[in-house]
């Protein structure tokens, strides 16, 4: 994956085999095409929004997919949803589980909303600190100062006490956070909570808290583009996006007091012991294992039960894009996760999330899966 294709995820993702406007109406376009596909001749095409953090990744799967064009914005976990329970879109995606009052508001449309485990990611604490290389080691209640704008240069007596032997500079900490309805923000947010008392009770966790000190950017990409260009900048970025722009980020002290850079294995070992509700609403935060990345997170794919019953904006040929997208995702496409630097569903996990798909219905029929 390209740079110059990392950038245009800071708005809107138009993920196709095909040619598809960012920006351009998803429901008129799916609604066209999908029609199409139902009376038995053309391609299908669906519609989604929702997370950054996954952006990438449905980008990847699009691509590899033929008779199927995917118009994703990359709006955000909580703009997602919205749109989703609009009905403006096919399906929603969100990093977060579902609120009950969301589950509530989709479920008003016609069908219960079920929500599918996709895949995992690390959430890296990145930093532009010219002289440091990426291992610079933080803890969470560090982190957390940090963001509670106590703890305001690098060379910080909490940040040297973790950092024995490193040369940290003076140099100012910029913090940078998101600005949107993120689910990133609600994975970031989870752990350091989870970790921190003063945090918990001064910001708390969610897609949208109120940050006591720093800047806000627009989407990962926006993050990301924010630190990248701001010495002794901060930021909580995707793994993707930091390793696509060269960042350095930090190994963070997990549940077992081991210091874990983010990797593959780190975030996969992260959700091998995570309890997984009837709903499936896996939750990542502060896991336990000594290999666990602590600030991981999974994401989701939000869809209606019955996909036909709600009105998909696309029909019939929609809905059957939708499971052809998902069957996909969940089959090919955990083989090739890796390749843009995510990680795939444990294998209890991911039987559950096929098994979801494959209950999911078009006007009371079957859609396969």
């Amino acid at each position: 994956m390209t740079k110059n294709k990392m950038a245009g995820l800071a708005g809107c993702a138009v993920l196709a085999l095909g040619l598809a406007a960012c920006g351009s109406s998803s429901s008129s376009s799916s609604s066209s095409s999908a029609t199409t596909s139902a009376s038995g001749g053309g391609a299908a095409t669906i519609s989604g929004a929702g997370s950054t953090f996954a952006a990438p990744v449905y980008e990847q799967w699009a691509s590899a997919q033929s008779g199927l064009t995917v118009n994703y914005q990359s709006v955000g976990s909580g703009a997602g949803i919205t749109e989703f329970e609009s009905k403006t879109v096919d399906f929603g995606a969100s990093d977060p589980p579902l609120k009950p009052a969301d589950e509530q508001a989709i479920a008003k449309n016609g069908s219960p909303a079920v929500q599918i485990p996709m895949f995992l990611g690390a959430i890296t604490v990145s930093y532009s600190l010219p002289g440091v290389k990426t291992g610079l080691k933080l803890d969470g209640k560090t982190i957390a100062d940090i963001y509670l704008g106590k703890v305001k240069t690098w060379n910080d007596a909490e940040i040297k006490a973790l950092n024995p032997g490193v040369s940290l500079p003076a140099t100012a900490i910029t913090v940078i956070h998101r600005s949107d309805s993120s689910g990133t923000t609600a994975g970031f947010t989870g752990f350091l909570a989870a970790v921190d008392a003063e945090f918990k009770s001064k910001v708390g966790e969610g897609k949208d808290v109120q940050w006591p000190t720093g800047t806000g950017a627009k989407g990962n990409a926006g993050v990301a583009g924010a630190v990248q260009q701001t010495a002794g900048a901060v930021g909580y970025v995707e793994q993707a996006y930091a390793l696509q722009h060269n960042f350095t980020y930090a190994a963070v002290k997990n549940k077992a007091g081991q210091f874990v850079a983010p990797t593959l294995a780190s975030a996969s070992a992260a959700a091998q012991s995570v309890t997984v509700p009837t709903n499936l609403a896996i939750k990542i935060k502060n896991p336990g294992g000594a290999m666990s990345y602590p600030i991981t997170s999974q994401t989701f794919i939000i869809v209606s039960k019955d996909l036909c019953k709600v009105g998909i904006p696309g029909g019939e040929g929609a809905a059957k894009g939708v499971v052809k997208f998902l069957d996909y995702g969940l089959g090919q496409g955990q083989a090739i996760l890796s390749q843009a630097d995510y990680a795939a569903l444990p294998a209890a996990i991911l039987a559950k999330s096929k098994q979801a798909v494959a209950g999911l219905q078009c006007n009371g029929a079957s859609l396969g899966g």
